[in-house]
């Protein structure tokens, strides 16, 4: 037994010892190249040793066998000998493929040919930097303040260059709204620093100076006094939804285009990244990212419905409150909302089964929807109740949905888990706009339910990036392909 044990621990302790030789690799890879790695999708950039393991433990929920560092460290090492351009690479992936199909090949070499088209970093036509300004600092606007700072150190594609907050407030507003960048109940501590400059009313985190403007109207910013030009809002407030209230953003100087994070009204394009971003234009200068779940369920329903079709269904979702419910019973102009959120499930609706017309229009009049609030702050369900054009198993449909989110072009909006265990706080932070939760899958001939989560803060706040990088005209290319 004790043999045993001195075993085990060993063998943690020279994985341990394999991640924490990574870590200066994967950010020098980053920082000097633009080259950001991954392992299966998990992020592996300015994180801990421990992080790093639990990424590479991820993948025994995907493949037979489980993968180790051990295997992932000299794809890391052969990557590190190449002079590369920007792309996103996923060390994990290329471990794999060099196990199952390397035949005695030299790790390098066979690495090399997998990155073949990122070798010439002079041929790379990644755009010029992207100002953005995010219009509005509640819970979307810090989250998407937090992932923008933290991919400024890859080449800063898009820079946060200010934010716009309503007039007035506390004689020490900014470091209140410093505070709440740097600790949120939810989401856990900002990964780094942040120190404010109130003599010149800014924020500066991890080094990004960020102007913080005050402002009751996005009509009156004259953005080019503070050397923003060319940019992109992004209204967080949700009080302009169509082309005339969001058209006021463009009115200012330094802005070029406009993006609402919720669902916009009349000819507004609801964008849902993967699925419909084709229709984005170089003449658009309004979009919108449509709502958490929206990008939550289309994902899902356009991979379900191309592979089976689609006859009808019902859309379900538990929904965490948000700050449009009231903590205590208290007026609320919407039925049922001025209900204490902490206390209650809410039935309300919803317009997401409708808004997936936009995005999916073969889709259109199939779905109906509803919502029921409940009292978690973060992380919600959607339970997609579909009859389907034939018949499948549970093994078939959760096989498609499991190698949608390995290979599929929609692998960096839909997850998989298969664990009878998981429960919503397993998935906070997640980055996907939708977790497909194969054990709770359910067929009956051509009838079945799945039960998708999401991070309706962060894995939208992910989708919302995604789309600024679409707009900027950020398009890395990844491997292997």
């Amino acid at each position: 037994m004790a043999d045993k044990s001195t075993q085990h621990l060993q063998s943690w302790i020279n994985r341990e010892a394999l991640a924490e030789s990574m870590i200066p690799m994967i950010g020098k890879l980053y920082r000097e190249h633009n080259v950001v790695t991954s392992v299966y999708g998990r992020a592996i950039i300015n994180r801990s040793v421990i992080d790093i393991i639990k990424a590479h433990r991820f993948v025994r929920q995907l493949h037979v066998e489980a993968l180790d560092v051990s295997e992932t460290y000299p794809v890391l090492e052969a990557l590190m000998s190449l002079n590369l351009g920007p792309a996103r690479i996923d060390i994990g992936k290329l471990a794999v493929k060099y196990r199952n199909e390397g035949k005695g090949q030299d790790v390098a070499d066979f690495v090399r040919s997998e990155v073949a088209d990122a070798l010439d970093p002079s041929a790379s036509s990644i755009a010029p930097p992207k100002d953005i300004v995010l219009y509005g600092f509640g819970r979307i606007g810090r989250l998407l303040a937090r992932i923008l700072i933290e991919k400024a150190g890859g080449g800063a594609a898009l820079r946060l260059r200010a934010i716009v907050v309503r007039q007035g407030g506390a004689e020490n507003d900014l470091v209140k709204r410093a505070s709440l960048l740097r600790r949120d109940s939810v989401h856990g501590s900002f990964r780094g620093t942040i120190s404010v400059d109130e003599e010149n009313q800014a924020i500066v985190a991890n080094g990004n100076y960020i102007q913080v403007i005050y402002s009751d109207d996005p009509e009156k910013v004259d953005y080019t006094q503070y050397g923003i030009n060319d940019a992109i809002v992004v209204d967080n407030t949700g009080k302009w939804r169509d082309e005339a209230g969001l058209g006021k953003h463009l009115k200012c100087p330094g802005v070029s285009y406009a993006v609402l994070t919720a669902p916009g009204k009349g000819d507004v394009k609801n964008i849902v990244m993967g699925v419909n971003d084709d229709l984005i234009t170089s003449d658009d200068r309004i979009l919108s990212a449509a709502s958490c779940t929206t990008n939550a369920i289309v994902p899902v329903l356009k991979v379900v419905n191309d592979l089976y079709g689609i006859e009808n269904g019902h859309v379900e979702t538990v929904h965490s409150y948000t700050n449009d419910q009231n903590l205590i019973d208290n007026y609320h102009k919407g039925d049922r909302r001025g209900r204490s959120a902490a206390l209650n499930m809410v039935i309300t609706e919803t317009g997401a089964a409708k808004a997936v017309a936009k995005a999916l229009p073969e889709l259109g009049g199939k779905l109906t929807g509803n919502a029921i609030r409940v009292p978690t702050p973060n992380v919600s369900m959607a339970i997609l109740n579909l009859t389907l054009n034939k018949e499948v198993t549970v093994e078939e449909i959760n096989s498609q949905l499991r190698q949608a989110s390995l290979d599929g072009p929609l692998r960096k909006q839909i997850d998989y888990v298969n664990s009878p265990e998981v429960v919503s706080t397993d998935f906070v932070g997640s980055r996907y706009a939708s977790i497909v939760d194969a054990e709770s899958t359910i067929v009956n001939g051509s009838r079945c339910v799945l039960y998708v989560w999401y991070d309706n803060e962060f894995g939208y706040s992910c989708q919302v990036v995604r789309m600024l990088q679409k707009m900027a005209g950020v398009n890395y290319p990844s491997f292997p392909k």
